[in-house]
């Protein structure tokens, strides 16, 4: 059996079930197709908080696990990575030299394009990008007209976030009527400055939907992190109708993440500012999870439009009058919308179809 080595944060994120998914994905995505897979993430420091965290997510889903801190490689991980056919990088997270040069193929996974690709060619990303023998990207337009990302001098290659169809089978209809997300108003990053345009965060989309809920027949709820700083956005929000609730309560582990998108009613959401106005092609990982699930998403369009089906379960916006209709259509033909978005996640996401191509694309 060949051994596959996934990197990425988790630990470093806790209460974070959405990003936890976006690691567990390609675990339990490789696995299904015959790997070993082992997980590795690189922190210094973990707190007991981060460590309890990452603990209980690799036993809730049996993932063999490695948190690499400070001081020498284990023995026994730098075994495994000697043995290796794969290396899948997320971010460039995993760094260490003899655990990142060992595995015979090796694979760096960028799920932020745009920063990733900004910082790059400003040299602000260090070796993260060097050594690897692939680069892979979820902005579907890096490199095609009309795309603002910059190539960096990487070969990017496109593939879109993968979801295990038997981990996040179509569930029932639920509540039909309430569009969510789950979201981070600022995200991790700040504002992004290049080529004399300054890209936006979330918040910035989101503030031009403030008015949708009043719209629309369904009731509208993002599960919100939300700074203090910010309660002024968070107010606008309730003006108009947003129910705002507590992440870290709904969402804060895998399994409440997919039981808060699998009994909702379908997706609502914009998209990173930086995403929209770049091109970028970007396609959340979170609106693949409620597609999955039957669950029709409307969120902003990034480009994506260019490289899937834009209409019937997935429907996009670029304005808060097209925002609006989406609501509508949706409702006014849920059950139509519900089959649709589950078929297209077994056509465009499911990790047999997008990591088999990506180990194809890489050789293995």
């Amino acid at each position: 059996m060949p051994t596959a080595i996934v990197s990425g944060a988790l630990a470093s994120k806790p209460f974070n079930g959405g990003n936890a998914w976006t690691r567990l994905s390609f675990v339990l995505g490789l696995r299904r197709l015959g790997y070993d897979v082992l997980f590795v993430e690189q922190i210094d420091r973990p707190t007991q908080a981060a460590r309890e965290f990452f603990e209980a997510c690799c036993r809730s889903f049996a993932v063999d696990a490695v948190l690499l801190t400070s001081g020498s490689v284990p023995a026994e991980l730098q075994e495994r990575a000697d043995d290796a056919t794969l290396l899948l990088n997320i971010g460039g997270q995993l760094t260490r030299g003899s655990v990142k040069r060992a595995p015979r193929v090796k694979v760096f996974l960028d799920d932020d394009p745009g920063y990733t690709q900004f910082w790059h060619a400003a040299g602000l990303l260090g070796d993260r990008l060097a050594g690897h023998d692939f680069a892979f990207t979820y902005g579907q337009n890096i490199g095609r007209p009309g795309c603002a990302i910059p190539l960096a001098g990487i070969d990017w290659r496109a593939t879109r976030p993968p979801v295990v169809l038997s981990e996040w089978p179509a569930a029932p209809l639920g509540e039909r009527g309430r569009l969510t997300t789950v979201a981070s108003w600022r995200g991790g990053y700040g504002r992004l400055e290049a080529n004399g345009q300054l890209y936006g965060q979330k918040a910035h989309e989101f503030r031009k939907l403030a008015e949708l809920p009043e719209r629309v027949p369904q009731r509208c709820e993002i599960a919100l992190a939300i700074d203090p700083a910010d309660e002024g956005d968070a107010e606008l929000l309730r003006l108009h109708a947003w129910e705002l609730v507590d992440p870290r309560e709904v969402a804060g582990e895998a399994c409440a993440y997919r039981r808060y998108i699998q009994g909702s009613g379908g997706e609502l959401s914009a998209a990173q500012g930086i995403y929209v106005e770049t091109d970028s092609g970007w396609f959340s990982d979170r609106t693949v999870c409620y597609l999955a699930s039957g669950k029709p998403a409307l969120v902003q369009e990034t480009g994506f439009g260019r490289s899937l089906p834009v209409g019937e379960g997935l429907l996009s916006f670029r304005t808060l009058d097209e925002a609006v209709d989406g609501a509508l259509r949706i409702d006014s033909d849920y059950e139509g919308h519900a089959q649709a978005a589950r078929a297209v996640a077994e056509r465009y996401f499911d990790s047999d179809i997008v990591l088999g191509r990506l180990l194809e694309e890489v050789g293995l």
